[in-house]
């Protein structure tokens, strides 16, 4: 009764559009390359850098702050690896380089933006029988791939899977400056026969995922591990799941993950509406032990081709996920970019101001020592800022700082409102002031998330450059006779 209340106070709570924009909230979107049909659209190196930046550019400009990156698709991949070959969707050619290294583009281009890019690995499927990559792994680990109809998959049952995927992820981890790395399909495929208990299987599940985070943390403790669950848990008191949840079904205990510490985020995969959605969505959030919970959002039920849904259903779920306290992601990209029904342009609104990623705290590292020296050169259009840099304390590569502005002094760096540039990594950046006297702060940030207190500029007694009077520039000193 009481969850049923909750729902209720909640959904009430999602209709005051009013309600302030959160500081820390994750807004992800997942980006997918299998069959190109998210990006890329075309088989020219040229063209698809441009078309990824100008996609970024659409995400940033909607203040997105994570992007999903599809890396491994189906035992392929669109990054330069040994082991698998290069994905069709590149060049039209399976095996064929495209002539750089997408993963390593779609990584600076999001840094570029302050935007996190995470490495979405697909694990157990391997793709259709024949195919380069699935072809490949039978071939040097003879009977670790089950068939089933036409389609591959890494037997979960056997230790060597974990071991390949935990390898396969360390070597994601150690070559690429990735914020995370993101499983998908970490599961029993539902047309699995099994033959053992669920117990067990989800023991067999778990051990795959105990053995990618030793080895992801074992290179940088700080990515972010997270994976994709069906988006029903399990069946709970009042409302059932269907026969299609990840705790009995598919056997992944992603909640036992989060609170065993072997997961640092989850994005289950909530493609529902009403009932089959806002209860099991109090239920991840009562479950996520302190962890970051963005649930996924089918906004491409709302194209006519698919179910067709009101614009209304998927907006009133991304309020009350907010109220709830959690991110929410979006499937898919095109769907988001394309503007399906205006959900991109509502969105604009709904994310007035960019957020941070919450902080990971549960690996109780210190925030960095705040950066000095904060110096402002002020112009009648725009501030140019530089500061001295800030201390790690975290053990990571490097910080990252954001800038806050604020006509009030001193600057409230809790108010996302003042919130002007995110994840920034350079130490001098130049702000448009929009003819208004600025006061600023600016925070360090760590690769765990962990934010500094902040370097303010000068309150009161700041110096400011002469606005130039525009009226002297055109009438000269002929201007003072009509003063």
């Amino acid at each position: 009764m009481k969850t049923i209340i909750r729902i209720f106070l909640l959904f009430m709570l999602s209709l005051n559009a009013s309600a302030q924009t959160p500081k820390h909230e994750v807004r992800a979107v997942w980006l997918t390359t299998i069959g190109g049909i998210d990006w890329p659209r075309s088989h020219s190196a040229y063209q698809q850098r441009q078309e990824l930046t100008a996609i970024l550019d659409q995400l940033c400009q909607a203040n997105i702050n994570t992007v999903m990156f599809q890396a491994r698709v189906r035992a392929s991949v669109v990054f330069p690896y040994a082991d698998e070959p290069w994905d069709i969707c590149l060049t039209g050619n399976p095996g064929q380089s495209p002539g750089y290294d997408p993963l390593q583009f779609c990584i600076d281009e999001c840094h570029k933006r302050g935007m996190q890019c995470h490495a979405w690995i697909v694990t157990i499927p391997v793709g259709k029988w024949n195919t380069n990559g699935c072809k490949l792994i039978r071939q040097k680990y003879p009977n670790l791939i089950r068939k089933i109809g036409d389609e591959g998959y890494m037997n979960p049952e056997m230790s060597q899977t974990g071991d390949y995927l935990a390898r396969f992820c360390a070597e994601v981890t150690r070559r690429y400056d990735v914020d995370g790395i993101h499983l998908d399909y970490i599961r029993y495929p539902e047309t699995w026969k099994l033959k053992i208990s669920r117990d067990q299987g989800r023991r067999n599940i778990t051990d795959i995922v105990r053995k990618i985070n030793r080895a992801v943390k074992a290179v940088k403790p700080w990515v972010m591990l997270s994976c994709s669950p069906i988006g029903k848990f399990d069946d709970l008191a009042r409302y059932k799941s269907s026969g299609w949840n990840a705790y009995t079904t598919v056997c992944q205990d992603a909640q036992g993950w989060l609170r065993d510490g072997l997961m640092d985020a989850l994005f289950p995969m909530m493609y529902f509406q009403g009932n089959h959605f806002y209860p099991f969505a109090v239920d991840w959030r009562q479950h996520s032990y302190g962890r970051i919970v963005a649930p996924g959002l089918a906004i491409y039920m709302l194209h006519p081709r698919e179910k067709n849904w009101p614009l209304e259903t998927v907006t009133r779920e991304m309020s009350v996920l907010r109220e709830l306290g959690l991110g929410c992601t979006f499937f898919r990209s095109k769907f988001f970019t394309d503007n399906t029904k205006g959900i991109y342009t509502f969105t604009q609104d709904f994310n007035l101001y960019p957020a941070l990623i919450p902080p990971m705290t549960w690996a109780q590292k210190p925030a960095p020592l705040p950066a000095a020296n904060l110096n402002v050169h002020r112009g009648m259009s725009f501030d140019q800022l530089s500061w001295s840099t800030a201390r790690d304390r975290s053990g990571a590569d490097y910080l990252l700082y954001n800038i806050y502005a604020s006509e009030q002094w001193p600057v409230d760096v809790s108010d996302a409102r003042n919130l002007v540039i995110a994840r920034c990594r350079q130490q001098s950046v130049t702000i448009p002031n929009k003819g208004r006297s600025l006061h600023y702060a600016v925070t360090a940030t760590d690769r765990y998330g962990n934010e500094s207190a902040p370097v303010m500029s000068a309150g009161m007694g700041v110096k400011r450059t002469k606005p130039i009077d525009f009226r002297q520039l055109i009438m000269g000193h002929s201007l003072k006779k009509y003063k």
